[in-house]
């Protein structure tokens, strides 16, 4: 990789560890905007300080997932620390890379931090350092646990976000405090990444709206408010296009008893997926449950025939799921992350790659009616209005993961420039 330059709070970081100013600090704080040049500068001065500070000694790497970890930060880092002339080595069913350089050698150990049970994980090592990608998607337990393992004398902790809300854990105990901590933090925007152009810049602010801008365009710790999509209006309704035209057909599936049953019919028409019709039935207005059975029949008739690629299903539905596997249907569990899928809903919908179609109106109502929980603690939508709302985010994680092969951000750079 080529490096043109280096912003000056990317060259803080760097440096930091061994500034005058800065050295003695213990830990550094990189949140702010997206694609703002705060993650790859942060591991090329871990592995850099690693490698200057330590021979023979274990560090933490970790990410929401290994495989996140992997895709998001060391897919880029690795090819560049080999250009400095870091040698390295990775066995991958070990989550450890052993980092060779100016003859010291030491092992990174990659960890995952998705739930409170991630931090069993980590404990037990004993760590001269950890960087901890996407802090603020972890769990508290698991961020505490891995700072705890660096009992090496001289060790330093590194930390890297987008922000969330105002009552989020991490703003509250390590951004507002930094300076009790003795940590340094540095706030970015995207004008701190010199790879950015401004046209990049102004489609990054097109790409979100509301809570969602604030936080990843403008970098604000805000909290969540309003309509979830409060973008969406007529203009994202269309007709649906001529099925001949269709190429393929999916379904999507948030099931319910009490509450609310949304089904989806999908196709894709050169590279965008409308959702032409769909099945909704809300039990407690009919006063009358559906079993599996029926729900499945149900599902048969708004195929109506056609070959169904695959059913994206709500991952709780166990029994709904194998009656629809013994039926001969292809089903996908789906993802569940709620606030992820929204952000990649949102994104979808404003690149026109998901169209709703007018038959749609339950989904169409859904909509406009779908909001935050202002009262809760962190970022809830309040659990009403929201089964097709679950069943559209089912599906747009689902053919965004199968394109990119994992989670897919939404969101592409320009790679001839650092």
């Amino acid at each position: 990789m080529r490096f043109r330059t280096f912003s000056p709070k990317q060259r803080r970081v760097l440096t930091w560890w061994c500034a005058p100013r800065t050295r003695e600090r213990e830990a550094i704080i990189c949140d702010g905007a997206v694609r703002s040049g705060k993650t790859l500068c942060m591991g090329l001065s871990f592995f850099c300080w690693a490698m200057r500070s330590y021979r023979g000694q274990a560090f933490g790497l970790c990410g929401k997932t290994v495989t996140a970890l992997r895709r998001n930060l060391l897919q880029v880092l690795a090819p560049t620390l080999k250009e400095l002339g870091f040698q390295w080595e990775e066995k991958v069913s070990q989550n450890k890379i052993t980092v060779r350089f100016g003859g010291g050698e030491n092992t990174f150990y990659l960890f995952g931090g998705k739930d409170e049970g991630s931090a069993a994980l980590i404990q037990g090592i004993t760590l001269a350092g950890v960087l901890l990608d996407e802090a603020a998607l972890m769990p508290r337990s698991f961020v505490e646990q891995a700072c705890a393992r660096c009992s090496v004398e001289g060790s330093r902790l590194w930390f890297s976000c987008n922000p969330e809300g105002p009552e989020h854990w991490f703003y509250k105990e390590w951004i507002q405090k930094a300076e009790e901590r003795n940590a340094l933090y540095l706030h970015f925007t995207m004008e701190d990444n010199p790879a950015l152009s401004p046209r990049v810049i102004r489609r990054y602010a097109r790409s979100f709206s509301g809570t969602f801008y604030r936080r990843f365009v403008l970098g604000e710790w805000v909290a969540a408010q309003g309509r979830v999509y409060d973008f969406f209006d007529e203009r994202y309704v269309k007709p649906p296009p001529p099925e001949e035209e269709m190429e393929v057909w999916r379904i999507s599936c948030d099931y319910g008893t009490v509450n609310p049953a949304s089904f989806g019919l999908w196709g894709r028409r050169e590279g965008v997926w409308y959702r032409v019709k769909e099945y909704y039935y809300d039990s407690r207005a009919e006063q009358r449950q559906k079993t599996d059975g029926e729900y499945a029949d149900e599902l048969d008739r708004l195929a109506g025939g056609r070959k169904i690629q695959s059913i994206i299903v709500d991952p709780s539905a166990a029994s709904f799921i194998e009656l629809l596997r013994r039926r001969g249907w292809r089903v996908e569990k789906a993802d569940n992350d709620v606030l992820a899928g929204i952000r990649t809903t949102a994104e979808l919908l404003r690149r026109g790659e998901l169209v709703i179609c007018t038959p749609c109106t339950d989904a169409i109502r859904e909509f406009s009616l779908y909001c935050w929980d202002e009262k809760a603690v962190g970022d809830r939508v309040k659990k009403v209005h929201d089964h097709a709302m679950d069943e559209i985010r089912y599906f747009a994680v689902s053919v965004t993961g199968e394109r990119d092969g994992g989670v897919w951000m939404g969101l592409c750079v320009e790679r001839d420039r650092f």
